[in-house]
């Protein structure tokens, strides 16, 4: 084990030993539960503690017997990939009753169980902290009725909870996602790309209804992700009139020569009077008054089902370990907590803060204080809802703004999926915002060559969903053509630059920004969005692109361990993508449920491979009969994919066989998912914004053009923890390996021990970032707009 800085903290100091863990999923199911389940188990084993799984949530507290039983490391293998909970979940009337928890904390005492983890909504969290406040008052009547020794008083006095939010709705105030939304997202988005084209072969409108109950997430984010032409949300509801504002917006959309129009309501959606607008009133609607041919599809339970996302398995592991660690580290003064996600990072909240925020976002509605709603949903909520109607609807000639700047938009490096997306809201923002866009083909070769064209509203439309990049993209860095790059700039008046793309689009802007001395032309506000599959570009802890990747790893993980099942025992070695960066190999790990992954940034030699071979035979000599091994591309020039692949073969003779897959170029394809979809749409949107400010701030108005040649005019748009910062490109040179094309410092490396953790080894778990108990911050409207994603 590697030796440990005194400046970090570790939790081997926290020993679960004597300690036991109860886990439920309780209300409605949602993907990534089992994953949340399994890091439970895992970690909770891990630390020594006794592990229970409590079937049929609440109703099995309450029931006892062989509803609540003690698990071991084995009972959750093969469930990171099963969507719904393996434990099952119901809705119990009988907890709601103290008769009901008095049975509840028998059946809990009679196994000595005292922390509880609660994977469920608002509704679960909150009983579960009632429990809790009740715990001691139900122990001593349980004693005075002779059930239990008063010896058992004193020895179980404390109850702790915590929470982790299961939910597709995401509908729980203090986390920016909640396990299931993302994966819910995927089924929506899967149904709108399918019904795209069926609706543009008969020129159709198509009303899709999502869930949500109360919120309007799902249908916001789909909306956003689709490009869908109208959105109805029960926090937003549309303005008196809105019945001819919407026919009006569709027949101009037919008049542009569009085949389809797609309109999302959410199922709690309401007018500004409280009243519900339905699937069926909005075709009515449409097809009374426009006469199109207009179709109604319901998804219903298909958004709950199918396997969870790579982001909601990554996101449930990480809430799972996170609450064990809560629930090791509480005390009888620390309140009942939940963990959330803000940004990138894992935290923990008081329960009842957030329960209390989600019950106060129901009282605005029902008050019709919308916008109160809306702020209080949280910055991400309120960062969508801005730019859907930013994008979505298109504000006649008469009304936009004329800056006559000119704003052009390229592509470099390797197509990722969302670059599409990413110029889609470039140019509309730009266009919004009284500027002239201009398209570059085929990246600065394309530039040099002159393939620049002027780029309309109307012309990006249809993009969202597309993978790859439509504009086209090269790898090509400008410094061979900087003359022929400020010979266009000129020629085409190019007032401002956005870059979208990877590790050589960062070294592009830093060779324009060196160059400014010797051509003016570079001297003007240039913005980079990191776009790239490898994720390895400095200033950034995620690129357009990844995610989509990512899924694409763990899908073909899935079917590659599912296709030995019923064999023998079989060990898989996957080889991944991603240059030098071992984001994909470590995430695609985690998320796939990996015995090990060898990667460039974590140097291992023949005697970690050997040690990783002794644990996988140890491990396929219990029930276990699979196993998965993931190497970057680039994580080792000796020790090779065949190299490893033919050592555990060798080694792993008469217990098990080997198999090898190199996946190649299928994790560059594909239609992008939810994610790179919205997070390329909001921070090009962003982007264009900070470029606007830029370009007032630098137009010279007795010289009639605009001179920008300060280090923060070439900024690199980045998310970093929870928020999004611009970073001037030159500021972020130390941060990177040019020789390896990778930061220096990479987030991600501290969920690496999290991996092995889940996979049986004993390892160093930095938890410096853990622990500290956060309250629940209430956004003002400003702030949302400068932080959110």
């Amino acid at each position: 084990m590697a030796e440990q800085p005194a400046d970090k903290k570790f939790f081997e100091n926290l020993s679960g030993a004597g300690k036991a863990i109860g886990v439920l999923t309780s209300g409605g199911d949602a993907q990534g539960m089992n994953a949340a389940v399994r890091a439970v188990v895992r970690m909770g084993i891990y630390v020594e503690a006794k592990v229970y799984f409590i079937y049929e949530g609440y109703q099995g507290m309450v029931d006892g017997g062989d509803n609540i039983v003690e698990v071991s490391w084995e009972s959750v293998s093969s469930i990171l990939q099963v969507g719904g909970t393996v434990i099952g979940s119901a809705r119990c009337k009988e907890f709601r009753t103290r008769e009901g928890r008095l049975k509840a904390a028998f059946n809990l005492i009679q196994r000595g169980i005292t922390n509880l983890c609660v994977i469920g909504g608002d509704g679960s969290l909150t009983g579960a902290n009632l429990f809790r406040e009740e715990w001691s008052g139900l122990l001593e009547e349980l004693a005075q009725s002779g059930k239990i020794e008063e010896d058992a008083v004193k020895k179980y006095v404390y109850l702790n909870i915590v929470g982790m939010v299961g939910s597709i709705d995401n509908d729980f105030c203090g986390t920016d996602m909640t396990i299931g939304t993302d994966s819910a997202l995927h089924r929506i988005i899967e149904v709108v790309d399918a019904i795209m084209t069926t609706a543009q072969s008969h020129q159709r409108t198509f009303v899709l209804e999502v869930m949500g109950r109360h919120c309007g997430y799902l249908a916001l984010v789909s909306a956003l992700a689709c490009g869908a032409d109208w959105v109805f949300i029960p926090e937003y509801p549309p303005e008196e009139g809105w019945e001819d504002q919407m026919c009006v917006k569709l027949s101009e959309n037919r008049a542009r020569k569009k085949r389809l129009n797609i309109i999302i309501v959410a199922e709690g959606a309401i007018d500004s009077h409280n009243k519900p607008i339905t699937s069926e009133k909005v075709k009515d609607l449409v097809v009374q008054q426009l006469g199109f041919d207009t179709r109604v599809t319901i998804l219903g339970h298909v958004q709950r089902g199918g396997t969870p996302s790579a982001f909601d398995r990554i996101l449930a592991s990480r809430m799972g370990v996170e609450a064990v660690l809560a629930l090791l580290e509480a005390t009888p003064d620390t309140p009942a907590c939940v963990v959330s996600l803000s940004g990138n990072q894992a935290v923990r909240l008081p329960l009842m803060e957030c329960v209390q925020m989600t019950q106060e976002v129901q009282k605005a509605m029902d008050e019709r204080k919308f916008c109160e709603a809306v702020r209080l949903r949280g910055r991400s909520f309120e960062n969508n809802l801005n730019t859907y109607k930013l994008l979505s609807h298109r504000k006649p000639d008469t009304e936009l703004p004329k800056t006559n700047f000119n704003v052009a938009v390229l592509n470099v490096g390797a197509p990722a999926a969302g670059m599409n997306a990413a110029v889609r809201s470039a140019i509309r923002v730009g266009i919004t915002e009284g500027h002239n866009m201009f398209a570059v083909i085929d990246g600065f070769e394309g530039f040099a060559n002159g393939q620049i064209k002027e780029i309309s509203w109307g012309d990006v439309g249809g993009w969202t969903g597309q993978g790859g990049s439509l504009l086209g993209t090269k790898r090509t860095l400008p410094a061979k053509y900087l003359e022929k790059i400020a010979d266009q700039m000129r020629i085409n008046n190019i007032n401002a630059l956005m870059v979208i793309g990877g590790f050589e689009a960062y070294e592009s802007c830093l060779q324009l920004a060196e160059a400014r001395a010797r051509f003016e032309e570079f001297c003007i506000p240039i913005c980079v969005l990191p776009a790239t599959i490898s994720n390895n570009v400095p200033g950034t802890d995620l690129s357009i692109g990844a995610d989509t990747a990512l899924n694409a790893i763990v899908e073909t993980c899935d079917r590659i361990k599912q296709s030995a099942s019923g064999t023998k025992r079989r060990v898989f070695i996957i080889e991944t993508m991603g240059g030098y960066c071992g984001y994909l190999a470590n995430m695609g790990g985690l998320a796939a449920g990996a015995d090990a992954a060898y990667i460039f940034e974590e140097k291992f030699d023949i005697r970690e491979l050997q040690a990783n071979v002794e644990h996988l035979t140890e491990k396929m000599k219990t029930s276990i009969q699979r196993g998965l091994v993931l190497r970057n591309e680039n994580s080792n020039e000796n020790y090779t994919t065949d190299f490893i692949y033919q050592l555990y073969s060798e080694e792993g003779k008469g217990v098990f066989d080997c198999r090898k897959n190199v996946l190649g170029h299928m994790q560059q394809g594909g239609a992008p998912s939810p994610f790179d979809r919205n997070f390329g749409t909001k921070i090009s949107a962003k982007a264009v914004q900070w470029i606007s400010k830029k370009l007032r701030e630098t137009y010279r108005r007795d010289e009639g053009k605009v001179f920008a040649n300060t280090e923060d005019s070439v900024c690199l748009l980045g998310m970093r923890r929870r928020n999004l910062l611009f970073q001037p490109v030159v500021e972020l040179k130390d941060q990177a390996d040019f020789v390896h094309r990778i930061p220096k410092e990479q987030w991600w490396l501290k969920l690496r021990p999290l991996m092995k953790i889940l996979a049986k080894y004993k390892t160093s778990y930095d938890v410096s970032d853990s622990g500290q108990l956060e309250h629940v911050a209430r956004h003002s409207p400003k702030e949302a707009e400068t932080v959110a994603i």
